[in-house]
């Protein structure tokens, strides 16, 4: 579009002279910042960035929550962006830039056919005159071209259309050149034969470890996340990584985390080539090793059962507890990192609190004997409980300055033991009030 056009179109647009290598740079740049996601990434010029998150996706809860997490950051950034997630590059690229905004950014797993069928032919990545082309025998969607019959179609059109068609549906392979910063720790190994025995890359997944902890110990640095990457004879790439709780270089420890992860790779016809990178990393002074047991030992061995718990369920699932200022039970605790610094703060030694807390608290059906008394007995999930013992009532006021419409909020709390030995915790809000409401918040173990 001319500008004199573009300007008559929009009054007053601001117009700045294209700088097509300061745009490359900008993308590149951008494809290596992405690496704090994942292990590997690659520009795709002039405006997009490949992402591999096959073995990454579960440090963050899941394809979904790591979607959101990116496009959170990247919009705090002042990128404009619009991502999606498939099996195969083409047609991750091709939902993203031509699916309807309203459509999920998740393609299910074989699900690229039907993800693309409704999409126009633009979104193979075809050049403008084949797109021309088919428009004038009458295809503009996916749909038609992949129900078309092959052979005639491709002395029609030419063979680079039914390539761009399998490597979407994922029939044919589509290498990426995956790119790497020039500081990155980074250790390779190529293989004569491709390989695909688990021993065997059991074995190759260790000694990489090794090759790169010295690399590491080289630099002052402690890994906190690895990334494990296997080339496929067929071209296409396995990635997974590992995080750590705390920079590490035991060689012995991350080789177990990763080993752990090796039946997730899938070797196809071989593997040729496989690449251990340090996504990231943490200086790492060396420890001087001492006869007596100066507690560091604790910290490193408590750093790798987090490590190994993280591994098996996800490090979301794996964090502490630690307190907040606020009477409010839901708002006293917050998730912090399992071996991050303690600020601090001390739970309230005068506060008997309940081992297990409900959020949001589950409403029960209680009687009192009198207005202002304890429950003498509730329901809560279609079970009847008789109360044997009570304490209480504690009352908690709401927070008027740190949630809405809490001004006049008021709970009274009691500690009840029931026939059976537990001990619940009630709360009864509104409690002289017409009518009051019963809440059960938490088990005291």
């Amino acid at each position: 579009m001319a500008v004199a056009q573009a300007q008559a179109m929009v009054p007053g647009i601001t117009v700045r002279e294209a700088t097509p290598e300061a745009d490359a740079d900008a993308l590149a740049r951008l494809a290596a910042w992405c690496l704090w996601c994942a292990p590997l990434t690659a520009p795709d010029p002039p405006d997009g960035v490949w992402v591999e998150i096959a073995g990454s996706a579960h440090l963050f809860g899941g394809e979904a929550a790591m979607l959101r997490t990116l496009l959170t950051r990247l919009r705090a950034g002042g990128c404009t962006v619009r991502l999606a997630v498939a099996d195969t590059p083409g047609a991750a690229w091709a939902v993203a830039r031509f699916a309807p905004r309203e459509t999920s950014p998740l393609v299910g797993p074989g699900q690229m056919a039907a993800a693309v069928a409704s999409l126009p032919v633009r979104a193979l990545r075809l050049a403008p005159e084949t797109v021309a082309g088919l428009a004038e025998l009458g295809i503009e969607r996916v749909a038609q071209l992949a129900a078309l019959p092959r052979g005639p179609l491709s002395l029609r059109v030419g063979r680079a259309v039914l390539q761009r068609l399998d490597q979407v549906l994922g029939h044919a392979p589509e290498p990426i050149a995956w790119a790497m910063p020039a500081e990155a720790a980074v250790v390779r190994r190529a293989f004569p034969e491709p390989i695909s025995a688990p021993a065997t890359l059991e074995r190759v997944a260790t000694d990489l470890t090794g090759d790169l902890v010295a690399l590491l110990a080289r630099r002052g640095l402690g890994a906190r996340r690895l990334d494990l990457s296997f080339r496929r004879v067929d071209g296409g790439v396995h990635a997974l990584c590992v995080g750590t709780a705390s920079a590490t270089r035991d060689a012995a420890h991350l080789a177990r985390l990763l080993c752990a992860r090796l039946a997730e790779v899938d070797p196809g016809f071989g593997l040729d080539e496989a690449c251990l990178a340090a996504g990231r990393t943490e200086p790492l002074a060396a420890v001087q090793g001492e006869g007596l047991d100066t507690g560091e030992t604790a910290q490193v061995d408590l750093a790798a059962l987090v490590d190994r718990l993280a591994a098996r369920a996800g490090a979301r699932r794996v964090f502490r507890v630690v307190p907040v200022e606020s009477r409010v039970p839901e708002r006293s605790q917050r998730r912090a990192p399992p071996l991050a610094p303690a600020d601090g703060r001390s739970w309230p030694a005068d506060l008997a609190r309940p081992a297990r807390l409900f959020e949001p608290p589950e409403p029960v059906q209680a009687t009192a004997l009198l207005p202002d008394a304890p429950p003498a007995l509730f329901v809560w999930r279609g079970v009847r409980h008789r109360v044997v013992r009570a304490d209480g009532p504690e009352r908690v006021r709401g927070e008027w300055w740190a949630a809405e419409g809490e001004l006049a909020s008021l709970r009274d709390y009691y500690r009840v033991e029931t026939e059976d030995g537990a001990r619940y915790w009630i709360y009864r809000d509104a409690p002289m009030a017409e009518g009051p409401r019963w809440w059960l918040q938490g088990v005291f173990g």
